[in-house]
């Protein structure tokens, strides 16, 4: 007999593969996962678990999984590609959060191999060895890291950046708390400089919605990811405004599944069904949770060995 969190666990799964099947699509891609080592983990859930207070309402994680098991949470879902979104909080962590996420992805071929880097000296060395190393995917934290994307250190990291087309996932946004170098003012000092760089825009921007899809609009080279837009816990918080449902339509085609998996208070159901609520219809949909994703990575050949055998 299934336990109760076996059969939330396989409603999950259902509820998931409807909502391919209603798509027409046999899998998804989610370009923000967070994978980490254990003890950084396990710090930023006690982040969360402290939330309350900043945010307003608790923050559970539904997904407090081993990291094997959460790897099989994703893949039961049909996500065929995802990331290891990681991010340090200090000078000093990049390199050695580089290395571990290198070695996740070399044993976990469905990650895309993702990587990091801070506002210090060693940034560009930081970034050019974790390209060499392989690295698909940056993730960029301005608000845990709390500095600012101008800092002359990171000028060349940019530059590195924009040449190799390498998209970098950016939390800009000033949500749920704002920082000292959130908004869309110094992320777009950057992309002024550097119109070629590849950024996502973690969360849609929120809650600076609006500002982010104008810079959306002037940057060719800029997309947006879904994450946690549209479900009851953002939208109670920061709402994105319905009169800019037309603008997020137009921008389809550099729109991003996102989740924050395993962070995220509600099943991760929940998250595809928001999405669904927009009414930006199913072939905007489609796009959103596979073909942009597969577009910017290139994964229409890419087939490794975990999803060979993948959910219909």
């Amino acid at each position: 007999m299934r336990t109760e969190q076996e059969r939330r666990a396989a409603d999950d799964r259902e509820r998931v593969a409807a909502l391919r099947r209603s798509l027409g699509l046999t899998a998804l891609v989610d370009v923000h996962t967070h994978f980490m080592p254990e003890r950084v983990l396990a710090k930023v859930w006690a982040h969360f678990d402290q939330a309350g207070p900043l945010v307003g309402r608790p923050w559970p994680i539904t997904y407090r999984q081993e990291e094997e098991q959460r790897v099989e949470t994703l893949r039961g879902f049909g996500v065929r590609a995802f990331t290891s979104m990681l991010y340090p909080h200090r000078p000093g962590m990049a390199r050695w959060l580089n290395d571990w996420a290198a070695e996740f992805a070399e044993r976990t071929p469905d990650c895309l191999h993702t990587a990091t880097f801070f506002a210090e000296p060693s940034a560009r060395d930081d970034v050019r060895r974790a390209l060499d190393q392989g690295a698909r995917v940056f993730k960029c934290h301005l608000q845990v890291g709390g500095f600012d994307p101008t800092d002359p250190v990171l000028e060349p990291v940019w530059g590195l950046l924009a040449e190799a087309g390498t998209p970098v996932v950016t939390h800009c946004g000033s949500g749920p708390v704002p920082g000292a170098f959130t908004g869309p003012g110094p992320i777009g000092a950057v992309l002024d400089r550097h119109p070629g760089l590849r950024l996502v825009v973690a969360h849609l921007g929120a809650p600076e919605y609006e500002d982010f899809l104008s810079l959306a609009e002037r940057h060719t080279h800029v997309m947006l990811d879904t994450t946690m837009a549209f479900t009851p816990f953002i939208e109670d918080m920061a709402p994105f405004p319905r009169a800019a449902l037309p603008r997020l339509a137009d921008l389809g085609g550099r729109v991003l599944l996102g989740t924050d998996f395993p962070n995220i208070p509600y099943r991760y159901a929940d998250a595809l069904d928001a999405l669904e609520a927009t009414g930006l219809g199913t072939e905007w949909l489609r796009a959103v949770c596979h073909d942009n994703a597969t577009r910017l990575f290139g994964l229409a050949s890419w087939n490794p060995p975990a999803n060979r055998a993948g959910p219909a």
